[in-house]
């Protein structure tokens, strides 16, 4: 009993200066790094994890509005993290995955309202095919208008879990698809639920993509690997979002260091001690 208390007051204690460190690091590095944020689906109806409601979503495009941020693109952020390009005031990259038909609907407006441009990272055969989804002819409307569009594989199959031949299929034929209907290079995919590997990443590589995105928790900066950039999950279909935006956004760094503790409790047998650990 006494070894079990020792080890529980042990992992508090661990978590506590985790806490301590993490808020520090961030009040240092509080505009080091640039946020990607990662939002799925915009809409009043479907109130799941990976749902905004419209009056969520456009409270945080305001909030990046008010405070002085600026929207990038993938290339700016490739240019900066690779060759050391300057980047606007406060950077922020919003991506999309999938291709929700809300994105049009519902995000599209409020983007232009206030401005940003975005990137959506689509899923090619499920565009047109599915009525959750976007067409052609909205995604032909919306490119060049401040979206743009990238790779997200052609069916949203787990990569790592595939044949080499299976993987250069879906990111090949998709690369190829959406060059084909916009007429421009596709150089950046996001990895379907963000599963990747060692494999993954060098047929990536091989498939003449420049870099592709991650769902790690984090900001992406100049030591960052192109190929397992960082992003800020934003969804959560629960109350209080901007709160759980807010705290995200300005204290990536601190979550990030929180998120790492909980994997390593929960790997070490420290469940129950895990379950304390907030992550919004």
């Amino acid at each position: 009993m006494h070894k079990v208390m020792k080890k529980v007051i042990s992992y508090r204690n661990l978590i506590l200066l985790c806490i301590i460190v993490g808020l520090g690091y961030s009040s240092l590095n509080y505009f080091q790094g640039v946020p990607v944020l990662n939002y799925h689906q915009i809409n009043n109806q479907d109130h799941n994890a990976l749902t905004l409601s419209d009056t969520e979503f456009e409270a945080q495009i305001n909030y990046l509005q008010q405070n002085g941020y600026t929207g990038i693109s993938p290339d700016q952020l490739a240019d900066y993290l690779q060759f050391g390009k300057p980047l606007p005031p406060k950077p922020v990259l919003i991506t999309f995955d999938d291709g929700y038909k809300d994105n049009y609907q519902v995000a599209y407006p409020i983007l232009q309202k206030y401005h940003f441009p975005a990137t959506i990272f689509l899923i090619t055969d499920f565009v047109g095919n599915y009525n959750k989804y976007l067409t052609w002819d909205q995604i032909k409307e919306m490119n060049g208008n401040g979206i743009s569009f990238e790779d997200h594989t052609t069916s949203h199959i787990s990569l790592p879990k595939a044949s080499d031949e299976e993987i250069r299929n879906q990111i090949v034929k998709s690369k190829e698809a959406l060059e084909w209907r916009l007429g421009k290079k596709v150089e950046y995919l996001a990895y379907p639920g963000g599963e990747y590997d060692q494999r993954v990443i060098q047929l990536v590589k091989e498939s003449g993509y420049r870099a592709a995105f991650t769902v790690n928790f984090g900001r992406d900066k100049v030591n960052s690997t192109l190929y397992t950039l960082n992003r800020i999950p934003i969804f959560g279909g629960g109350t209080h979002t901007f709160l759980h935006f807010w705290l995200r956004l300005n204290f990536t760094q601190a979550f990030n260091a929180l998120q790492n503790l909980k994997a390593y409790l929960l790997k070490e047998g420290g469940a129950s001690v895990a379950g304390f650990i907030y992550i919004p």
